[in-house]
């Protein structure tokens, strides 16, 4: 009998596969704006954004950040990159017996001043504790709600100027040919700053995770316009993001190895390792899809705000008979960059 693995929940092709075939196979098909089967980041109904995210991050404190801070964080920005403002959070606690009070008085704490520096508040909740070893101190579950962002209508637009968008949210199946890929900042911090942490690699001192909401951050793009398409790219990465686009939009992608963003540490960190920093998840960065007439004005206004000063356009999307993300290299060649089958840092949010 088929059994899980840590893979079914890292957030690579094995992940989609699973929750396709088992979860939510069974579930009714529902005449959403975006449905639960378009498995973009939030559904939509009647206008209103909705999601739901579990963190089991281990260890609960890593350099950069903490599962508190993560949790705001990751909620509001799965919201936002739908094109939404997120209202409010709610917050589920699943405790171990035994868990130390300070620990929970720091991971609260941490919360809440995210919540305030992002302007979300946690509006309800539920607590349980569990027998000592049940769960591994601490796990957590956020959802939350959000209305269309003021900035989105005239974001689209501005979009529609050049080119017919087929949804008035960014979904991903908004790509089209010749739209412009940008990233935000450097990938794969969070990752590797985790993974270093956690099993003791010694690489911490220079890397930190990246984790931050980005609503504020996302309301500026949308107020430049033209953007077409968002995502923030978490377990699977950069690599994840881009092949779900290119598989749901029935496109191709044309990416620049040497425009991509990395800093040494993780470049260093991930050759000695072998693993591939495009396919680890982050929790601070977007990556956004816009029509190419409006992408420096796009990264101009991103580089301006302290989250997007790192931002680069990687890239651009194309037609292809084979939906496929296609990267030349920083020495001229090209080789296909692949959606990660699994996830080499588990347990990272």
């Amino acid at each position: 009998m088929a059994k899980l693995t840590m893979n079914h929940g890292s957030g690579g092709e094995i992940m989609q596969d699973f929750i396709s075939k088992h979860v939510t196979a069974h579930f009714p098909k529902m005449d959403f704006q975006v449905p639960l089967d378009a498995l973009d980041d939030s559904a939509v109904i009647d206008d209103i954004v909705f999601t739901s995210d579990g963190h089991t991050v281990k260890p609960l404190f890593f350099p950069g950040g903490d599962i508190g801070c993560l949790s705001v964080a990751g909620t509001v920005n799965d919201i936002s990159v739908m094109g939404a403002q997120p209202l409010a959070l709610s917050c589920a606690l699943i405790l171990e017996a035994g868990l130390e009070m300070d620990i929970v008085d720091r991971v609260m704490d941490s919360m809440g001043k995210t919540c305030r520096a992002c302007g979300v508040p946690v509006a309800t909740g539920d607590t349980k504790v569990v027998d000592a070893g049940a769960v591994d101190q601490m796990f957590m579950v956020t959802s939350a709600v959000g209305k269309r962002s003021p900035y989105m209508d005239h974001n689209i637009e501005v979009a529609q100027q050049y080119r017919k968008v087929d949804s008035r949210w960014a979904t991903d199946s908004n790509v089209r040919p010749g739209d412009a890929i940008i990233v935000s900042g450097t990938v794969g911090d969070h990752g590797v700053a985790l993974l270093s942490f956690r099993e003791g690699y010694g690489f911490e001192s220079e890397i930190q995770s990246d984790v931050a909401p980005l609503n504020g951050l996302i309301a500026e793009g949308l107020k430049t316009g033209g953007i077409v398409t968002m995502k923030d790219p978490t377990r699977g990465g950069l690599a994840n993001t881009l092949n779900e686009w290119c598989s749901k939009s029935n496109i191709g992608m044309e990416i620049n190895e040497k425009d991509i963003p990395l800093r040494d540490g993780v470049v260093s960190a991930c050759e000695m390792l072998g693993i591939d920093p495009l396919s680890i998840g982050n929790e601070g960065k977007v990556v956004i899809a816009c029509v190419p007439e409006m992408a420096e004005e796009v990264l101009k206004t991103l580089r301006s705000h302290p989250l997007g000063k790192n931002a680069a356009i990687i890239g651009h999307a194309v037609e292809s008979k084979v939906p496929r993300v296609v990267m030349r290299t920083e020495i001229g060649g090209k080789r296909i960059l692949e959606p990660p089958s699994g996830d080499r840092v588990p347990r990272i949010c």
